[in-house]
């Protein structure tokens, strides 16, 4: 079973040249993530996911980040939500910060975002 595409999502938010990507041997998980500062966007929190580097913006997951995880836009096994839960539960503040501009920089909330445990990949 799959939690499938919610709510529709407008231009705002879409991958693009202002998101950075973050490869699973950082996040360990099994997606590229791509987080992204709020911008001119008009809704909360949320990163991107893909299966592979190169996607289609339209092909992306959408996981809004608060209050808490949910996927807006595509599909994911709930053993993969489960994965993408617990990392975002772990990065939230920093997510959160980088959304706001608060950390500036993509080398530094880069740094400052932590991978998922070995033993919570299983």
């Amino acid at each position: 079973m799959a939690i499938n595409d919610i709510v529709s999502e407008d231009i705002a938010g879409q991958a693009g040249f202002d998101m950075a990507n973050l490869r699973p041997e950082r996040t360990g998980l099994p997606f590229v993530v791509f987080v992204s500062q709020k911008g001119g966007a008009r809704h909360d929190v949320r990163i991107k996911l893909a299966r592979a580097p190169r996607v289609r913006p339209g092909n992306m997951i959408t996981v809004a980040v608060r209050p808490v995880p949910r996927v807006i836009r595509g599909a994911i096994s709930p053993r993969e939500f489960d994965l993408i839960r617990r990392w975002i539960e772990l990065n939230t503040e920093t997510l959160v910060r980088y959304w706001n501009g608060d950390i500036e920089y993509t080398e530094d909330v880069l740094a400052a975002l932590k991978p998922l445990p070995e033993r919570d990949r299983a």
